[in-house]
């Protein structure tokens, strides 16, 4: 029992560790992509500086290990469905909406990750159990609470006066501001459900290869490439690669090392040690971080909505949550039972 509880305070811990990296990631697009950095640069940047700074390290850890051409494909899919597009889709979405709310919608990704795991058959549901029933109301409360994350954005809960002087000053009608905001969820929504398919591609390549430092190089030089050539489509315009000031490169780097190097090796490893799932559920974890940053640095807003939205969609996680672990319990009993009988034989 102690063994085992030491084996999953591991995994814990990282994915704490994990969330806080990247809520600290998030403020500080935020506040560059705010004065007036291209997002799209921002991804090729930090994909790259990601290549640049874990070759070295899987050299020396992966040396030993080949890879196949089927790995090869799998990994750039994964850059594909797993970061260019769902980073690009989420510094689109924070350009939008803002840093608190866009973390807002991160919660989804656990939920949207089981959604996806039950056709592959990694996650099973049987509607006649407990653990089935909790699994799927957890999901349709997730769904609830997403929904009503874009569709109501309500009234800010902290110091709402200020709003009002702002809204007076500003020259932007309420009805483009929505529109804007709307927008900005329907994209969020969009890089979440494509963030969740990276847990799955990720389960089937840590199968096959459990290689994390060199399968996150070649993730973060695919990325790179896909992104740099996305930039070229859409854009077409040299100067959105030019970095201005200090906090733009100091941005760029940080992003880069931590948090598209160093956390997706650590959730690639907690994703080999617990499943997709359980790596995903931490996700939640950003928006506290956010909340309690994001005021004090960028001095946004908490809406109404948000808080109302956020609740529900960390309810149903938990409730699904708890319906995974009912059904964990089941396995572990069942086990136990099977290596009694067999040794009472």
């Amino acid at each position: 029992m102690l063994m085992h509880c030491h084996e999953l305070c591991k995994p814990v811990c990282m994915m704490i560790l994990v969330n806080l990296a990247l809520a600290c990631v998030n403020l500080l697009l935020k506040k560059v992509l705010n004065e007036g950095m291209d997002y799209m640069s921002i991804v090729t940047y930090r994909q790259a500086i990601s290549f640049i700074f874990m070759t070295p390290i899987a050299c020396f850890y992966d040396r030993k290990h080949k890879l196949k051409v089927n790995i090869i494909c799998l990994l750039f899919l994964s850059a594909l469905l797993g970061v260019t597009l769902p980073q690009y889709l989420f510094l689109l979405g924070l350009e939008y909406t803002s840093a608190t709310f866009s973390c807002a919608f991160l919660n989804t990704v656990p939920v949207f990750t089981f959604i996806m795991a039950v056709p592959f058959g990694i996650e099973k549901v049987n509607m006649q159990s407990k653990s089935g029933k909790a699994k799927v109301l957890g999901t349709c409360v997730c769904i609830g609470g997403a929904l009503l994350l874009i569709l109501y954005k309500g009234m800010p809960l902290i110091n709402p006066q200020s709003h009002h002087v702002a809204d007076k000053v500003t020259t932007t009608p309420p009805s483009a501001k929505l529109e804007k905001w709307i927008i900005g969820s329907i994209l969020l929504t969009a890089g979440c459900l494509l963030w969740s398919s990276w847990f799955i591609i990720q389960e089937k390549i840590s199968k096959k290869y459990p290689c994390q430092s060199s399968s996150t190089a070649i993730l973060s030089l695919f990325a790179a490439i896909q992104s740099a050539i996305l930039t070229l489509i859409i854009k077409r315009n040299n100067a959105s690669w030019i970095l201005k000031g200090k906090l733009e490169v100091m941005s760029v780097i940080y992003a880069g090392l931590v948090g598209s190097g160093l956390c997706y090796v650590a959730m690639s490893w907690c994703v080999k040690q617990r499943g997709p799932v359980f790596t995903a559920a931490f996700t939640p974890l950003i928006q506290i971080f956010v909340a309690l940053l994001g005021f004090s640095i960028l001095k946004e807003e908490i809406y109404l909505g948000s808080v109302a939205g956020s609740a529900l969609v960390i309810a149903g996680m938990y409730i699904l949550l708890w319906g995974k672990r009912i059904e964990e319990g089941k396995y572990v009993q069942k086990g136990t039972q099977t290596n009694q009988d067999v040794e009472c034989q």
